[in-house]
């Protein structure tokens, strides 16, 4: 793997760039992997890259229908932040975030991590309490966590519409929260499984799979059948469909969650804005953008509404907390499917098939989770039995009630 340097840079300048190598083979699909991994986004490309650096396990295949990156992994907000309330959730965030601090220097790949604060509004005194209620519970946990007045708010983000339908009351802030280059993330890990040995096939979709009674052992796909010692499933929204296959029922519902990106401005935002009453989240991007979006199309389809109800009300609540944007342009919008638990807490670990792993139900949080899903997942994987991070996020918590609700911490309503 070529190393990325000032030096390597300047000498690929002079040599007009023509010397690079990529940055992934393109293999064509081996007959046995060890471990296949369905899905090549975030969660995927992390999980097979510690699969090889921290467990040796290195006979691996990433299989994607489509593009790396191309899923949901392309298509969010980029926000990484670890303020969950819940001790189980908190934890594994952390984790995530932490590793996130690192990632730059870890794949020798700048994810332009921006730790700029995330900064949530309350809107009623009754709010407020929560919030506070919240941000010492954060606090409690380890987690950096800050209390903020009116006043302070309006200090740090003068754009703010105090007097909004819904005055603002106060809020809080994780400092150490702010975002990252998705693609930056899908790329850099991608490279350093490839580099480690890892098989990435793009164009590759999962169209089966292959048992031995209670087992797994393979997975038919769009270039024949490929045995397996393992099977993980990283898809996200696609992920009932694909258990479904093997007659395995995952308490998920799937539903469009759209973005928003508007025409480029010079810097306004300095932290990462999030309002649950008004209900929007938004942030800047290094190239001006403001990058926004709201609540999960939870009625009907994308398909059969057009995405349009969804997009007007994010627009709206962007305007009413941020009015001095009212005569933007918006550039782009899209949607990815996301995966929702009843709690808003992720399925990760074994499943009843042995040799099956599901890493998924992450709703609005998975971007932020990639290097911590990928790094408990593989430790599950590689040894058969579930990260202590990750024993409370099995499926079994539905037979035994012991859910981790979430719904308050997941930035937008379900």
């Amino acid at each position: 793997m070529h190393h990325y340097s000032f030096l390597s840079l300047l000498s690929g300048a002079l040599s007009r760039h023509r010397r690079w190598s990529p940055a992934w083979r393109s293999p064509k699909p081996r007959k046995a992997y060890d471990v296949v991994i369905v899905g090549a986004g975030g969660h995927g490309l992390a999980t097979a890259y510690y699969l090889a650096k921290k467990h040796g396990v290195r006979n691996v295949a990433v299989l994607d229908k489509g593009w790396l990156g191309g899923g949901n992994t392309g298509r969010n907000t980029q926000v990484t932040r670890s303020n969950y309330f819940w001790p189980e959730s908190a934890a594994f965030y952390e984790h995530s975030l932490k590793l996130y601090e690192g990632l730059s220097h870890e794949l020798n790949f700048n994810v332009m991590l921006s730790q700029r604060g995330i900064l949530t509004l309350a809107h009623s005194h009754h709010e407020l309490e929560n919030l506070r209620r919240w941000a010492n519970a954060i606090q409690v946990n380890g987690i950096d966590s800050e209390l903020m007045t009116r006043e302070e708010i309006k200090k740090l983000e003068p754009l703010i519409n105090l007097e909004a339908r819904f005055p603002v009351h106060g809020g809080f802030i994780q400092r150490r929260g702010g975002i990252s280059r998705h693609d930056a993330v899908a790329w850099g890990y991608a490279r350093g499984a490839n580099a480690l040995g890892v098989d990435i096939i793009q164009q590759c979709e999962v169209t089966g799979f292959r048992q031995q009674g209670e087992r797994v052992v393979g997975v038919d796909t769009a270039h024949g059948t490929i045995s397996a010692g393992s099977v993980v499933l990283s898809v996200a929204g696609h992920s009932t469909v694909l258990a479904g296959k093997l007659g395995l029922r995952l308490p998920v519902n799937s539903m469009a969650l759209q973005a928003m990106v508007s025409e480029p401005i010079k810097p306004c935002l300095n932290t990462v804005v999030v309002s649950p009453t008004v209900h929007v989240y938004v942030s800047q991007s290094d190239r001006g953008e403001l990058v926004f979006g709201g609540a999960a199309d939870v009625y009907t389809s994308y398909a059969q509404r057009g995405g349009l109800p969804a997009l007007h009300q994010n627009v709206a609540a962007l305007l009413e907390l941020l009015p001095a944007f009212r005569q933007l342009r918006m550039m782009r919008q899209w949607a990815g499917i996301v995966d929702i638990t009843p709690d808003t807490t992720p399925l990760m670990g074994p499943t009843p098939i042995e040799g099956l792993y599901i890493n998924c139900g992450w709703g609005t949080g998975g971007y932020k989770a990639i290097p911590a899903g990928g790094d408990t997942m593989a430790h599950t994987v590689a040894t058969g039995k579930a990260h202590p991070l990750i024993a409370k996020f099995g499926l079994d918590r539905f037979v035994s009630g012991a859910l981790i609700d979430e719904g308050a911490a997941a930035g937008v309503a379900h």
